[in-house]
């Protein structure tokens, strides 16, 4: 299942404090300062969740996969992604099916490893 910028929406309505239309502007909203950032170059970083960055790629060499000639890639620019720990904590979690305490087989946290209960 994917989830949509529509979901994201329905989920902060659900939320009750903000009216349908409200909570369309805010999701629109923190997605437009996000991509804002991000063509200027800046990082994004959400606590809890990840840094979005802006990498430069260096031009290449590449194929055309119809005719197979060679030809140069010019370099471009890419948005890459990384989660924080809490995040991957979480999906790791989910795959074990162990709720929030990823390496424990006791439910209990392991030594070293806090994850504060206010970010999921």
């Amino acid at each position: 299942m994917t989830l949509t910028k529509a979901d994201i929406v329905a989920q902060v309505y659900a939320q009750g404090q903000l009216t349908k239309a409200e909570a369309a502007d805010a999701v629109e909203r923190g997605l437009e300062l996000i991509k804002e950032a991000l063509s200027y170059g800046e990082e994004v970083l959400v606590s809890g969740f990840g840094k979005w960055s802006v990498r430069e790629k260096a031009e290449r060499r590449g194929r055309n996969p119809q005719t197979g000639d060679p030809l140069i890639l010019p370099p471009r620019k890419v948005v890459t992604f990384r989660p924080s720990r809490v995040l991957k904590a979480k999906v790791q979690a989910q795959l074990k099916g162990q709720g929030s305490a990823p390496d424990s087989a006791d439910g209990r946290q392991p030594a070293g490893k806090v994850i504060r209960p206010g970010y999921f």
